[in-house]
């Protein structure tokens, strides 16, 4: 894992006058890999597909591996997993001591490029950033570390795979429950979306925002997978890019 030093920033849905403040974290350089889900599931059983239950994933989780304790030729090990639930991946980092991030600390992350920590506001890094959300996902995947390594050290915050964050619904619901449908805001489903947000422009985390609000925790997606978190301990001071 490395230190993410924190600060603040503006995201999508916000008001440009009150930045959000993101805690230090830490966050996993890579994203998990199937060797690394695959020794989860070896030492918890409760996780192999045909122990799952459809309310904790769907009927695609893991399913591209060759078998249930062999990922196989689709699932090569230095790939990042996928095809795998918020359920799953929120279990997963729990039995690292770690959690999910959540969606600011992933999002304050992801705005680094190479050589600066917000390189949001920038064509070309958004740009980039399209291309890839553009292009289908195939299997296999490429191997962890393809695409790049930005000012804080992390690899493939874009590029590889959609990756899930603790609270990823938390744009579309106000309420606690995953059935509470009354908070939802309509609007973000269609182009009146972009006027509402903090930069219009920004479409790369709009279609982030889009995209979390259509998933449920039990989807899984052959481009759909995770890194985990931390928080600091007590005492410890993040750097800075």
């Amino acid at each position: 894992m490395i230190v993410i030093a924190g600060g603040e920033y503006v995201p999508l849905y916000g008001d440009r006058e009150v930045p959000v403040q993101v805690a230090p974290f830490r966050l996993d350089v890579y994203p998990v890999t199937n060797d690394e889900f695959l020794t989860f599931v070896r030492d918890h059983a409760q996780w192999r597909r045909q122990h799952v239950p459809p309310l904790f994933a769907d009927q695609t989780y893991l399913s591209h591996w060759q078998d249930v304790l062999d990922p196989g030729g689709l699932a090569p090990a230095d790939a990042p997993v996928s095809n795998v639930s918020w359920f799953a991946a929120k279990a997963y980092c729990q039995a690292k001591a770690k959690r999910l991030p959540t969606l600011d600390e992933w999002e304050f992350a992801a705005r680094a490029n190479e050589y600066e920590a917000s390189a949001a506001d920038e064509n070309a890094f958004n740009k980039v950033i399209l291309s890839w959300y553009g292009k289908p996902a195939r299997l296999p995947l490429p191997n962890v570390g393809h695409s790049f390594i930005n000012v804080w050290g992390v690899w493939d915050m874009h590029g590889l795979i959609w990756e899930w964050v603790m609270d990823f619904n938390s744009v579309m619901m106000t309420g606690e429950s995953r059935k509470d449908a009354s908070g939802l805001d309509g609007q973000l489903f269609c182009a009146a979306g972009a006027i509402g947000s903090a930069d219009p422009n920004d479409y790369a985390a709009f279609m982030r925002y889009a995209m979390r609000g259509s998933v449920k925790a039990s989807y899984t997606g052959q481009n759909m997978g995770f890194r985990c978190a931390q928080d600091m301990d007590e005492g410890i001071l993040g750097g800075s890019p």
